[in-house]
């Protein structure tokens, strides 16, 4: 415990240990049922005498802050509430910051019926399984666990991390390419720190990835929304000074159509001639559930153009926090150098962890039994929605379906009184367009959703 206070002064040392641990038990430094050091071992640490610390103790004792426990040793009283200091600091953000932490689903009360996007469900993940290869990667086979790792990654789950969008997904991809990430949004992030300058514009689709739209607008950006229609985003209306394009071609977010292939084409043309970036976030296309998917843009790109970022937050768990890019040979080295300034390295055992788990089929294994479950609901959600007066649209992957419709203005809050949670596409629009829905399938239980459904349909006037 370092305290600090003027010991000059023999006359009052006590007094001022006194005020010192006193502003430690206000400040919350000691907290309640705290054990504070042995009076001989305090009085050592301080070149004091431990009389003096002896007194002191004995004094917060008698004021009600402290408890001496026999033979146990003195404790914070379970009565001593620390104050928290109030000052605001004289620090602000630099001039054009205008972002707040948003709440996260974690922060909320568990809704009865969730059906928000972007959530798998907990329950279908292998925990004993994952506690398993966890212990048993624990010793980092192929890696001193007392040095420090490469910002890229795990070799392991790189190598597997290559075959797996390699025999999945059709994305061609060297181990060398690869860099594992905190999730999409530090691949994002990395991908703007390298790329964009202040002022670059940023061409996003719209509805769109609200995460997303505020990190490059963070890097100085000029965000420009381009809206999205039954074919994907409209390539026509990229600005041409865009130096990247954002874009979720395999299941668009939030309205779940596939980017068609003439639209493929079309963009890989314009970043071509345009010198510009694309960034393909394939976040939940695992799961699939009727024709077979179009190659990615990754996969129709010869100049080295798409930058392909990939998730396990839907397919395995949000709480793991990994994700990955693989970067044209041109920007490996200043992708891995903005990874190693930022963040040094990731978590060393759960990579190796997830490496098992990808070598042993076992993520495969998952979202096999995963989909079924998942197709159930989905099926549950579209014979539902076929008797509502609503326009469901085309999607044939992920864990959200959408539909246009005219909403109650305060359905949502309304909603969120009921223990129903959802999310509405006019809330992920900048451009003026139709509103609607966007419904998840991959929390709510399967034999809650219609009760869920029964209540959407009173609260929105379709029943």
């Amino acid at each position: 415990m370092d305290l600090a206070l003027d010991l000059t002064d023999r006359s009052v040392r006590s007094a001022s240990l006194h005020q010192a641990l006193r502003d430690a038990l206000g400040d919350g430094r000691l907290k309640a049922g705290d054990r504070l050091p042995p009076s001989r071992a305090l009085a050592k640490d301080l070149g004091i005498s431990r009389n003096t610390v002896a007194t002191v103790y004995e004094r917060l004792v008698a004021e009600g802050f402290l408890e001496s426990r026999v033979g146990a040793g003195t404790y914070v009283a379970e009565t001593t509430r620390h104050r928290r200091d109030s000052a605001p600091g004289s620090l602000t953000p630099r001039p054009g910051w205008r972002w707040a932490p948003r709440p996260t689903s974690a922060e909320a009360a568990v809704p009865a019926y969730d059906l928000r996007v972007g959530i798998p469900d907990a329950e279908l993940f292998p925990f004993e399984t994952w506690r398993r290869i966890l212990a048993a990667e624990s010793r980092l086979r192929g890696h001193n666990p007392g040095t420090y790792a490469s910002p890229a990654g795990l070799p392991r789950l790189r190598e597997a991390l290559a075959h797996t969008v390699a025999y999945h997904r059709g994305v061609r991809a060297d181990p060398g390419q690869i860099v594992v990430t905190s999730g999409t949004q530090q691949a994002l992030d990395l991908v703007a720190r390298v790329l964009l300058e202040p002022g670059d514009v940023v061409a996003v689709e719209d509805p769109g990835y609200p995460s997303a739209l505020d990190l490059f607008a963070s890097h100085g950006a000029r965000v420009v929304p381009v809206p999205v229609d039954e074919e994907g985003l409209v390539v026509e209306e990229i600005p041409e000074q865009a130096r990247l394009v954002y874009t979720t071609p395999s299941h668009q977010f939030p309205l779940g159509v596939r980017l068609s292939l003439p639209r493929r084409r079309a963009l890989l043309a314009f970043a071509n001639t345009h010198d510009a970036g694309i960034v393909e976030d394939d976040y939940d296309s695992e799961f699939r559930f009727t024709e077979r998917p179009l190659e990615p843009l990754h996969a129709l790109d010869d100049q080295g153009r798409v930058i392909y970022v990939g998730t396990f937050s839907k397919s395995l768990l949000p709480s793991l926090r990994t994700g990955y890019l693989v970067a044209p040979g041109s920007l490996v080295d200043s992708v891995l150098a903005a990874k190693q300034l930022t963040d040094g390295f990731g978590p060393v055992q759960p990579q190796a962890a997830l490496a098992r788990f990808l070598e042993e089929g076992l993520h495969a294994r998952h979202v096999r039994k995963a989909s079924k479950t998942y197709a159930e609901r989905r099926s549950l959600l579209l014979e539902t929605l076929s008797t509502w007066p609503v326009e469901v649209l085309p999607s044939a992957a992920g864990l959200h379906l959408s539909a246009y419709a005219e909403l109650p203005a305060d359905l949502p809050e309304r909603a969120a009184a009921e223990g129903l949670a959802l999310d509405t596409i006019a809330a992920h629009r900048l451009l003026p367009g139709r509103d609607g829905l966007f419904l998840g399938y991959g929390a709510v239980r399967t034999e809650s959703l219609p009760r869920g459904l029964d209540l959407l349909a009173d609260l929105a006037g379709w029943a």
